[in-house]
């Protein structure tokens, strides 16, 4: 039996050979989410850091405007959206000179931080279910081929009248389809799990993020209460 991979794709049945052309598109259609989630999340946190660099002698001088232009700069950077939207609900509010009530403007932050986070966790979860299904329905998919393989492969025998020698090739060639199956979930899953695990990371410092942000709000919001009495 020829185990090279033109001899075996030779030797595969129309059943076969259709599987390993979805089980490739699959592979490629995961391997292509993996790179664009990797190289998304890098930059992110690459962006992330370079932003609080930029930000904490800004907000220490209370420049808010200078503020909101440095994270529109980051726009890959998940904790720019968030202080950005945060800025952007305080300030607007904080200047309208109708609200009187300091509370206003940090609830109003603060909830337009909490969505910007939520929508942003959304975002960051694009495609990721290409990887979970891929991950879920590969196997069965190579398995499907194997069995239709394995069909075939005794039906020839039923037609030869040979022992399970004539057909073991067939067999062993159906059983490919299985192997293969594993070969393109395996990589999925894991990447899965991997890209699911930084989502978490990424949440958990957007929410550090808006919580010292809220904090910084309320300190500003008591300094502005302090000099207009």
């Amino acid at each position: 039996m020829d185990m090279s991979l033109t001899g075996l794709w030779n030797s595969m049945g129309l059943t076969a050979k259709a599987v390993v052309v979805v089980l490739l598109i699959m592979s490629v259609y995961s391997i292509w989410v993996m790179i664009e989630r990797y190289i998304l999340f890098t930059q992110a946190k690459n962006q992330s850091l370079k932003l609080l660099g930029a930000l904490s002698n800004v907000l220490t001088k209370g420049d808010y405007q200078q503020a909101i232009d440095i994270t529109k700069k980051y726009k890959q950077s998940h904790l720019a959206k968030v202080i950005g939207a945060g800025l952007l609900e305080f300030e607007a509010i904080r200047r309208d000179k109708r609200n009187m009530d300091p509370e206003v403007p940090i609830e109003a932050a603060r909830q337009g931080m909490d969505r910007t986070a939520m929508i942003t966790v959304a975002e960051m979860k694009e495609n990721l279910g290409v990887l979970a299904t891929v991950g879920a329905t590969a196997p069965f998919v190579g398995l499907f081929g194997t069995v239709m393989g394995i069909v075939h492969a005794f039906q020839k025998m039923a037609t030869s009248g040979g022992g399970i020698a004539s057909v073991s090739a067939g067999i062993a060639e159906a059983l490919i389809t299985t192997a293969f199956g594993l070969f393109v979930a395996i990589p999925a899953v894991w990447a899965f799990n991997y890209f699911q695990n930084r989502i978490d990371r990424f949440t958990v410092e957007m929410s550090n993020s808006g919580s010292e942000m809220s904090i910084y709000f309320m300190k500003e919001a008591g300094s502005d209460k302090a000099s207009v009495a």
